[in-house]
C-alpha cells in the first residue's frame, strides 16, 4: 500500500486517471471497517519494520562498561582542537582515570589541570578503553586548552617553497611543519600555506 493511499484512503489521482471521476463514495460502517483494517495493517508493517531495524542495530551494538579506576582515552573532538592539519592529528587523548560512574553511560574522569575548563563527565561513546603497556608513554601535561576550547600550534620550520603560475598570477607557497605543546603528536604535520603579500 502506498503512503498516499494509507493517509487519504484512496489512490493518488494523477492526470492519467482523471477520467475516472465518476466513482461512488463509500459511506457508513463499510468505510469505518476499511479504515480500521488499514490502520491495523499499517501498524503490523511498522512493527515488522522496526523490529528488522532493531535487529540490524543490535548486531553491531556492543555494551561498553568501565569500572572505577580504569584508564580510558578521551575522544579529541570533544576537546575542540583547532589544528592546522586535522587529518594527521590523534583522535583520542589520554589516558585518564575514571573516578566514578554517574549513570549507565556517563562517567566522571580525572582531567589534568590544563583541561580544567572542560566538564569532567563524558558519555561512554566518547571513551575508549586503555590497555596498559609499559612502552606506551603519552605526555599530556603540556596541553594548554584556551577558554574557546582550542589548542595553540606554532610553526616549527619551513621545509620547502614553491611558486605556482595561474594565467597572469604567481602564487608563492611555503611548506610548514607545525608543532605545539604536544610535539609527539603534531610534529611532522605539514601543509602548504600561501605567502601573504
Amino acid at each position: 500500500m502506498a503512503p498516499f493511499e494509507a493517509l487519504y484512503g484512496r489512490r493518488c489521482r494523477t492526470p492519467l486517471c482523471w477520467y475516472e471521476s465518476g466513482e461512488n463514495v463509500i459511506l457508513g460502517p463499510k468505510i469505518v471497517q476499511e479504515t480500521t483494517e488499514k490502520i491495523s495493517m499499517i501498524r503490523e508493517k511498522m512493527k515488522a519494520s522496526q523490529s528488522r531495524q532493531k535487529s540490524y542495530h543490535d548486531k553491531r551494538k556492543k555494551d561498553i562498561e568501565f569500572q572505577e579506576g580504569d584508564h580510558v582515552f578521551l575522544r579529541a573532538t570533544g576537546v575542540g582542537r583547532t589544528l592546522k592539519a586535522k587529518k594527521l592529528t590523534s583522535r583520542f587523548i589520554g589516558p585518564y582515570q575514571i573516578l566514578e560512574r554517574i549513570e549507565k553511560v556517563a562517567y566522571r574522569i580525572a582531567l589534568p589541570p590544563s583541561l580544567s575548563n572542560l566538564h569532567d563527565v563524558f558519555h561512554v561513546s566518547q571513551l575508549r578503553k586503555y590497555i596498559a603497556d609499559p612502552s606506551h608513554v603519552i605526555e599530556s601535561d603540556d596541553i594548554q586548552v584556551k577558554d574557546n576550547l582550542t589548542v595553540e600550534t606554532m610553526p616549527l620550520r619551513i621545509e620547502g617553497r614553491e611558486v605556482k603560475k595561474l594565467r597572469n598570477k604567481e602564487i608563492a607557497s611555503v611548506k610548514v611543519v607545525w608543532g605545539g605543546a604536544r610535539s609527539c603528536i603534531i610534529v611532522g604535520v605539514t601543509n602548504w600555506k600561501q605567502v601573504c603579500k
